[in-house]
């Protein structure tokens, strides 16, 4: 069984940052994938951005050039980096790990607001 520990959800400005923490319970390298999910009121669970297990990134349109994935192997932990914040981007942002299976965090909130 592995935990993830979600962390890094605030309420924060329009334009101000946040970085998002998921940290699993053993190597991240035994991942395959590690991607981020949203999840606002009323709507449909979005995709945000992946990281591959060779380093390879995707984002979605509507976060590009605003957010970025990474690791830190050393901590076991996966980070979303949100810059530029909009009130559009507030949601429960969840992690996703996959191997052999999937496994997702708790998830964190996010909320954009002046």
């Amino acid at each position: 069984q592995v935990q993830l520990v979600e962390s890094g959800g605030d309420l924060v400005q329009p334009g101000g940052s946040l970085r998002l923490s998921c940290a699993a319970s053993e190597s991240i390298f035994s991942f395959n994938y590690m991607d981020w999910y949203r999840q606002a009121p009323g709507k449909q669970r979005e995709w945000v951005a992946t990281l591959t297990r060779s380093g390879s990134t995707n984002f979605a349109d509507s976060v590009k050039g605003r957010f970025t994935i990474s690791r830190d192997n050393a901590k076991n932990t996966v980070y979303l980096q949100m810059n530029g914040l909009k009130p559009d981007d507030t949601a429960v942002y969840y992690c996703n790990l996959v191997s052999r299976q999937n496994y997702w965090g708790q998830g964190t909130q996010v909320t954009v607001s002046s």
